[in-house]
């Protein structure tokens, strides 16, 4: 998902060019909901493993935080409601870089389950523009490295290679367990 929201908002962050050093572009995510079976639980590392309604299985750290995590067992169903955004900023010419991140877990009152938040900001420079394809790449903290397509050329070619730009991905998880049947 993160994905395809960071095409879209790079597509909207070089139409938007032009007011460089104001400029900030929130792109809302969808709301998905899907369940799960718990396949797995690894308590020493406190990884979940579950099955994905699709059949592929995919691994899920559970934090300290998590209280209910000791309570699971396999056959489990977890339901899980996910819900990204994220928010570009063009960075004015000498403004700091940024690489921070934040995490926090609120259990339901009374219930079988808990909010998970998870924000992380990072500085992106423009290492690449391809005004042929159109596409553009951007490379930062801990080797991380970007390329999507633009739709508007004319758009492209108002960003130049070098330009930085913070991006912003919040994402909140709200699980519910179901006991197993």
């Amino acid at each position: 998902m993160k994905t395809v929201c960071l095409s879209v908002a790079v597509a909207t962050l070089v139409t938007a060019a032009p007011a460089f050093a104001q400029m900030t572009k929130t792109i809302t995510g969808e709301t998905k909901t899907v369940t799960t079976t718990v396949e797995a639980i690894d308590h020493g590392r406190r990884v979940v493993t579950a099955k994905k309604p699709d059949g592929t299985y995919e691994d899920f750290y559970v934090p300290p935080s998590f209280k209910r995590f000791d309570t699971l067992k396999i056959g489990d169903k977890v339901t899980a409601k996910y819900y990204e955004n994220i928010v570009l900023q063009l960075k004015a010419a000498g403004a700091p870089n940024v690489d921070k991140g934040s995490a926090a877990v609120t259990p339901s009152a009374g219930a079988k389950g808990a909010t998970a938040a998870h924000q992380r900001t990072i500085t992106a420079t423009i290492t690449a523009i391809d005004p042929k394809v159109p596409s553009i790449t951007f490379s930062g903290p801990n080797d991380w490295k970007y390329s999507t397509k633009v739709e508007d050329k004319a758009a492209l070619a108002k960003v130049k290679v070098g330009d930085k730009v913070d991006i912003t991905w919040t994402d909140a998880l709200i699980l519910s367990l179901e006991d197993a049947k």
